[in-house]
């Protein structure tokens, strides 16, 4: 009788034994899930902001496209992307403190680039405008550089 005692007890033992590994496999399995989850949504997040910089730019300059309406011109000490409105009015997109701003204001402004709206968190932004083609660099929070070239379809007037 204690010999099928102590057996009983073994197997309870051995049960209880498989039940733990088999919870701390699947513990396992759903902490390194979770890690590869987390470190492709960071990946995409970042990803996705370099896209969106570029992309906000690129839609800004193709609004504005027209004859002699994109420029690049000094804002109080910064270099500001000037894309004309029409009317006196214009829309600067630069860098100030840590962001990409824009500022749609009149041709010449009484507002300083702390007026602009914040765009986007960035390192930089970098312009140069040669030949009717726009090159743009943005550098976003962890230092890593998009570049956006295009080319100004609006070089010469069009005639009525």
């Amino acid at each position: 009788m204690k010999k099928r005692l102590v057996k009983h007890h073994l197997d309870g033992l051995i049960a209880l034994l498989l039940f733990g590994v088999f919870a701390v496999c699947v513990l396992v399995v759903l902490l390194t899930g979770a890690d590869a989850y987390r470190r492709l949504t960071q990946r995409d997040e970042a990803a996705y902001d370099r896209r969106v910089c570029a992309q906000y730019m690129a839609t800004r300059l193709r609004q504005a496209d027209s004859f002699e309406g994109v420029a690049i011109e000094d804002f109080q000490g910064t270099d500001a992307l000037v894309l004309a409105a029409g009317d006196g009015y214009v829309t600067r997109i630069y860098y100030h403190e840590g962001y990409i701003m824009e500022l749609y204001s009149e041709e010449e402004p009484d507002l300083g680039p702390e007026a602009g709206e914040k765009i986007m968190k960035a390192q930089g932004l970098e312009m140069a405008l040669e030949d009717g083609m726009l090159k743009l660099t943005a550098t976003d929070e962890e230092g890593k550089s998009s570049q956006l070239l295009l080319s100004l379809r609006s070089k010469e007037e069009v005639s009525a």
